[in-house]
């Protein structure tokens, strides 16, 4: 670790001091994202029991106070009105500058904070591809996509050099948050400290600047795409940058206009502990020119139980809130977001929203489909208070009492913002509720 900080004290030598003081002495900074997908900073304010504190980064990000916990098992947390995020994490998809209608790729997007937030910017047009080449890690991804009821997104769990070769010359923005060496997360979590070397950043460099040219050839011309990471090191940051434009003439850095940090490569930004985050770098890349392939459009097959799929999809939900873009993969049932690329040959876990499933005789709708849509598109919705017993019980997967008057699939909202569903019978809500997903 003396190189470390040998090296944090080269970049910042007249404040390393403040530095060293806040490294050792402070805890981390602790912060959290509102999701306007689902929820306003208003209401969000007015629910929570502690205060918010605006940070730079992001205009719906907020630091919160280091005494609370748990707040993963909130019900607000589960309704997704809200992503914890490290302050810092969210300054390069403001540098980005996501606009609706945008068609964005998020290359190395597990957990999917910096995904989730794209897909809040996106406000639900456009489209967003969502990839991550570990599963485990993609599986992660989609059940936050899931629970912040983006209907948008595309997850896949590509090589970043398939992803290049598939779709070509498509997106406006894309996002590279490259996997680093972490220096930024030492203060959190231990294990990326004690994983730490010289030469683990230099193998880092390297990855990143493959997958940096990968990422370039799916940018149309003027497009824009963000590199990001969460480490201060020159090698994985400065560096990787400077040698991908010696690569790359058609690229060059731009000006985002952001506020935060502290500038380096004229507009790239680095973030430390000093500026209010645990540490991150990011740098705005523009594409002068294209040359390459053609990314074709998805072709929709036909649907020969189309009706059949309406009738369910119209017996739950109002006015169709997720399109009509409907595409039956085996025996599930899915709404596929518009300007929907061809993904042969891509390895998806998910196109849009998951309907629903087919049974033997029926159809049996899925979480994802409720956690998009907002009470008023739902045909049946009960909703708890943030505090009551029932959405404590629905969260632990308990059965929950309800009028007698509310039959079938019914959704579940905490304060007017879903979080899932149950079906009703006779006075009682059967919970629906993902095992996974509950609170033990």
């Amino acid at each position: 670790m003396e190189k470390f900080f040998s090296e944090i004290k080269k970049l910042i030598p007249n404040e390393y001091e403040e530095f060293l003081r806040l490294y050792n002495t402070c805890q981390p900074y602790k912060g959290l994202r509102v999701n306007t997908l689902k929820c306003t900073e208003e209401k969000l304010r007015s629910l929570l029991d502690f205060p918010l504190e605006k940070t730079p980064f992001c205009k719906t990000g907020y630091y919160y106070p280091s005494t609370v916990t748990g707040l993963g098992k909130s019900p607000l947390h589960h309704a997704g009105a809200f992503y914890i995020q490290e302050p810092s994490a969210t300054s390069a998809v403001t540098m980005l500058g996501v606009k609706p209608g945008d068609k964005v790729l998020d290359m190395c997007a597990a957990p999917g904070g910096k995904s989730t937030q794209i897909a809040s910017d996106l406000q639900g047009e456009g489209i967003l591809f969502a990839n991550e080449i570990v599963k485990n890690r993609a599986n992660i991804l989609l059940s936050n996509i899931e629970r912040m009821g983006v209907k948008n997104c595309v997850v896949t769990s590509c090589h970043p050099q398939v992803i290049g070769e598939h779709l070509q010359n498509f997106f406006d923005k894309i996002l590279v948050d490259a996997p680093c060496s972490g220096e930024g997360m030492f203060r959190k979590d231990s294990d990326a400290q004690g994983e730490w070397s010289y030469e683990h950043t230099i193998t880092c460099a390297v990855r990143q600047l493959e997958i940096l040219n990968s990422a370039k050839d799916c940018l149309k011309k003027g497009g824009e795409m963000v590199y990001s990471t969460c480490t201060y090191n020159e090698r994985e940051n400065e560096g990787v940058i400077e040698k991908f434009l010696r690569e790359n003439p058609e690229f060059e850095i731009v000006d985002s206009k952001a506020e935060f940090g502290r500038n380096t490569l004229g507009y790239a930004k680095r973030i430390f502990l000093n500026d209010g985050g645990e540490g991150h770098f990011c740098c705005k890349l523009k594409k002068k020119t294209s040359t390459g392939g053609y990314t074709p459009p998805f072709e929709y097959g036909t649907i020969k139980n189309r009706e059949e799929v309406l009738d369910f999809y119209n017996s739950i939900f109002v006015d169709k809130p997720f399109g009509d873009n409907i595409q039956v993969v085996g025996d599930k049932i899915y709404l596929l977001p518009n300007d929907m690329p061809s993904i042969a040959g891509l390895n998806v876990l998910r196109s849009g929203i998951l309907l629903g499933e087919m049974k033997k005789n029926r159809i049996e709708p899925c979480h994802s489909a409720f956690m998009g849509a907002k009470p008023k598109e739902i045909k049946n919705c009960v909703d708890f208070d943030l505090h009551s017993e029932e959405i404590k019980k629905f969260l632990h997967g308990e059965t929950v009492a309800l009028d007698s008057n509310i039959k079938g699939y019914t959704a579940v909202s905490v304060n007017g913002i879903t979080t899932g569903f149950g079906k009703a019978i006779n006075g009682v809500l059967k919970n629906k509720y993902p095992k996974g997903l509950r609170n033990l």
